[in-house]
C-alpha cells in the first residue's frame, strides 16, 4: 500500500529535477488544485443527476418541471420546515417558500388564461382547481380586463422592477413554474432607458412595487401603450390599469402546479434575462438559459459553503450576483439566506450577530464601506467564516481579514453573459483565480495578446491570436461549447459584435471575450489588470487604472481611489485623472502625495489630474463609474470640485485654475 501511495511521487520527481520545466511554482498548488478539480467534478455529477432525474419524473408532478421548480420542490419534501429566508422580522421555510411560489406560479398562469383541461395534463379536477375556477371572476379579473393587454402566451416574458425582498423571489420563482420568462430590470431606470430595456427584452406585462409608482407616473402613459399588463406589488389603491398583483396571489391555493408548464424543450433555452451595467451605453438583456441557472445551484458548493451555513446577501437581485449566485447558489445547497434590501455598513455585523451569518456575499465596494466604517463591538465574536464575491481590491483584502478575521476571502471572477469563471480557491490575497492545467480542464480559458492602440487581439502571420507569458496582460477569452455557451442578448445580432471572436487558435474555433485584461504570474494565479475599455494610452504607454489606484490607495490620508483616462485638446491618447476622498480626519498633503507617486508610479502613468470629492459615484452594484467621470473632464469652470494639476517643471501638483486651464489649452503648460 505504502509504494502504491508513493508511485505518484516518483513519477513527479524527474519532472522537479527538471530546471528547465520550472515547474515547481506550479507544483506547490497541486494539492490544491486537485482538491478543487476533485469537488468541481463532485459538482457536476450531482447537478447531472439532479437534471436527469427531473427530465425522468412525472410531468404532471412540480419535480418534472424547469430547474428551479423542481429544486424548491425537492427541498420542501426533504427540509420543509428549515428556514431558507430571513428578510427582517419575517422568516420563511423551504415549505412556505414552495407555497408562495405556487400560489404566485397559479396567478400568473390565470393571467395566461390556462386552463386544465387544455394544458396538455390528463387526471381529474380536484378541489384545488374547483376553487381555480371560481376565483376566476372578481377584482382579479376585472383589473386584468381593464388594462387591454392580451392573454399573456406561453414562454412571455414579465418584467420585475422590484427591490429586493421575499416578493420578488416568490414572483420570480412563480414564473419559472408557469412557464414564463423573467426579466429583471434594474431599480433605478426610468424613462428612456426604461423603455428601452422592456421593449429590448419582449417584455408583455411589468410588475413593479408599489413605492416606485410616484417616480414612475411620468412614464405610465408609455407603459400602457406598449399593451403591458400593469400589475402593482403593494396594498394601496392603484389607478386605472393597474392590479394589485399579490391580492391575486393570496386568492389562489398553493397546490403545486404541473412540471410540464416549465420544463424546458432544450435546456439551451432562455428562461431569464438580465441586464448588463449600461456603463457604456443602453443596458443589453442578456439571455440566460435553463442551462446556466442550472449551473449556479452548484456556486456555493464550489466555494466550500455548507448546508448549515447562513448567508448574508446585501446585493441587488436583478443582479446576477445576487439573484443567481446568491439564491439559486443558496437553493443548490439547502442553506439560510439572510437578505437585505440595501446595504448598511454600520448595521452589518449587527445583523451577522442576530442571525449568527456564516457566509457574506460581496461585490465591489462593500468591504472597502466595511473597514472605513469605526470600531463596533459587535464586529467581534461573529461567527463569519467565509466572504465570497468579486471586485475586492488587494489592499482592502489585507485590511479586511487582519480587522475582522480570521475568516476565509473566496474571490471569484465571472460575467452575467460570460462562459467563464475562476475562484481564488487558495486565498492567495489579490489574485481571482487559478490558471492550472487541472482546472482549466474542468473551465477551459485561455490569456492571449492585446493591442490597447487598436482595441484588438494581437495575431501573428497565419492570423491566429497569441498566448502571453507569465507576467504579461492578456484578454481573457473562453471557448464556446454545448456546456459553456454563449448565447448573446435579446435584440439583434449586433449587439453581440465584438463579443465572439474567430480562428483564435484554429481555423473555425470560436472564443467568447470577456473584454477584461488579466495576468497569470508564474505560479499560475490569475489577477485582474483592467478593462479593456479602461485601460488607456499616454505618451505611447499602456497605462492600467487597477494598478495607479492601488499605488494612490497605499497613502494613509486617502480613503477612496477612482483612476480614469481623460482627453486633453492637442494630445494624443488619455491622460490619468484621479478622483480622490479623504480618510477622516486627514487633509490632502500635496507635498506627500507627488512624492509617493513618483516614487511608486513611472512618469507616464502618474496622474496629470486630481480631483477631490466627498464620496465617489458608484452603481447600484457598487463599481466605480469611471465612463461618466472621464466625460466629465478637469475644466475648473464646470466643475465645483477642488482640481488639481501636475506641474512637471515645478515637480508638484498644484490648483487647476482657469488661468492654468487655458495655458494648457493654449499648449503653454506641459503635462
Amino acid at each position: 500500500m505504502a509504494a502504491f501511495l508513493l508511485l505518484p511521487l516518483l513519477l513527479l520527481l524527474p519532472l522537479l529535477l527538471l530546471p528547465k520545466l520550472r515547474l515547481w511554482p506550479q507544483l506547490r498548488w497541486l494539492a490544491a488544485d486537485l482538491a478543487f478539480t476533485v469537488r468541481a467534478l463532485r459538482c457536476k455529477r450531482v447537478l447531472r443527476a439532479r437534471a436527469l432525474a427531473a427530465a425522468a419524473a412525472n410531468p404532471e408532478g412540480p419535480e418534472g418541471g424547469c430547474s428551479l421548480a423542481w429544486r424548491l420542490a425537492q427541498l420542501a419534501q426533504q427540509r420543509p420546515a428549515h428556514t431558507f429566508l430571513i428578510h427582517g422580522a419575517r422568516r420563511f421555510s423551504y415549505a412556505e417558500a414552495e407555497s408562495q411560489s405556487n400560489r404566485a406560479a397559479r396567478a400568473f398562469l390565470r393571467a395566461r388564461g390556462w386552463d386544465r383541461g387544455s394544458g396538455g395534463g390528463g387526471g381529474t379536477r380536484g378541489a384545488g382547481e374547483s376553487q381555480w375556477a371560481a376565483a376566476g371572476s372578481g377584482a382579479a379579473r376585472a383589473g386584468r380586463e381593464g388594462d387591454g393587454a392580451a392573454p399573456l402566451a406561453p414562454g412571455a416574458t414579465v418584467a420585475l422592477l422590484l427591490p429586493a425582498c421575499p416578493e420578488f423571489l416568490w414572483l420570480w420563482f412563480g414564473l419559472a413554474k408557469a412557464g414564463l420568462r423573467t426579466a429583471f430590470v434594474p431599480t433605478a431606470l426610468r424613462r428612456g432607458p426604461l423603455l428601452h430595456c422592456l421593449r429590448s427584452c419582449g417584455a408583455r406585462a411589468l410588475v413593479l412595487a408599489a413605492e416606485f409608482l410616484e417616480s414612475l407616473e411620468p412614464d405610465l402613459p408609455a407603459l400602457r401603450a406598449m399593451g403591458l399588463h400593469l400589475w402593482a406589488a403593494g396594498s394601496e389603491t392603484y389607478s386605472a390599469g393597474i392590479s394589485d398583483l399579490l391580492a391575486e396571489v393570496s386568492a389562489e391555493v398553493d397546490a403545486p402546479v404541473p412540471g410540464y408548464l416549465s420544463a424546458p424543450e432544450n435546456i439551451m433555452d432562455t428562461c431569464l434575462y438580465i441586464f448588463t451595467s449600461g456603463t457604456t451605453g443602453l443596458p443589453k438583456a442578456a439571455r440566460i438559459s435553463h442551462l446556466k441557472v442550472l449551473q449556479c445551484q452548484g456556486f456555493y458548493q464550489l466555494c466550500g459553503a455548507r448546508q448549515e451555513d447562513v448567508i448574508y446577501l446585501a446585493l441587488p437581485l436583478y443582479h446576477m450576483s445576487g439573484s443567481l449566485l446568491g439564491i439559486v447558489g443558496c437553493l443548490g445547497i439547502g442553506a439560510t439566506v439572510v437578505l437585505k434590501s440595501k446595504f448598511s455598513a454600520g448595521q452589518f455585523w449587527e445583523d451577522c450577530q442576530q442571525h449568527r451569518v456564516t457566509v457574506f456575499q460581496y461585490i465591489g465596494e462593500l468591504c472597502r464601506y466595511l473597514v472605513n466604517q469605526p470600531p463596533n463591538q459587535a464586529e467581534h465574536g461573529h461567527k463569519v467564516r467565509m466572504a465570497v464575491g468579486s471586485g475586492l481590491r488587494p489592499d482592502t483584502w489585507e485590511r479586511f481579514v487582519r480587522r475582522f478575521g480570521p475568516l476565509r476571502v473566496l474571490e471569484t471572477y465571472g460575467l452575467t453573459e460570460g462562459n467563464v469563471a475562476t475562484f481564488n480557491y487558495t486565498g492567495q490575497r489579490g489574485a481571482v483565480g487559478r490558471a492550472s492545467w487541472l482546472y482549466k480542464h474542468v473551465f477551459p480559458f485561455s490569456l492571449i495578446r492585446y493591442d490597447v492602440t487598436t482595441g484588438e487581439p494581437v495575431r501573428n502571420t497565419q492570423g491566429h491570436c497569441v498566448a502571453t507569458s507569465p507576467g504579461e496582460p492578456g484578454l481573457l477569452v473562453a471557448p464556446v461549447s454545448q456546456q459553456s455557451p454563449f448565447l448573446g442578448y435579446a435584440g439583434g445580432p449586433e449587439l453581440a459584435q465584438g463579443k465572439l471572436l474567430k480562428d483564435v487558435f484554429r481555423p473555425g474555433d470560436v472564443f467568447f471575450n470577456t473584454g477584461d485584461l488579466l495576468v497569470c504570474d508564474d505560479q499560475g494565479f490569475l489577477r485582474f489588470h483592467d478593462r479593456t475599455g479602461d485601460t488607456f494610452r499616454w505618451k505611447g504607454e499602456n497605462v492600467a487604472t487597477t494598478e495607479v489606484a492601488e499605488a494612490l490607495e497605499a497613502l494613509h490620508f486617502l480613503q477612496e481611489v477612482n483612476v480614469y483616462g481623460v482627453a486633453v485638446p492637442g494630445h494624443e491618447g488619455r491622460a490619468g485623472m484621479a478622483a480622490l476622498v479623504l480618510r477622516p480626519p486627514h487633509s490632502l498633503d500635496l507635498v506627500q502625495l507627488y512624492t509617493h507617486v513618483s516614487e511608486n508610479l513611472p512618469p507616464y502613468a502618474q496622474p496629470r489630474f486630481l480631483r477631490l470629492q466627498e464620496s465617489l459615484a458608484t452603481t447600484e452594484t457598487f463599481k466605480q463609474q469611471k465612463v461618466r467621470m472621464a466625460k466629465e473632464g478637469f475644466d475648473p469652470s464646470t466643475l465645483s470640485d477642488p482640481l488639481y494639476i501636475l506641474d512637471q517643471a515645478g515637480g508638484a501638483y498644484l490648483p487647476l485654475t482657469p488661468t492654468r486651464y487655458s495655458a494648457l489649452l493654449a499648449g503653454d503648460l506641459r503635462i
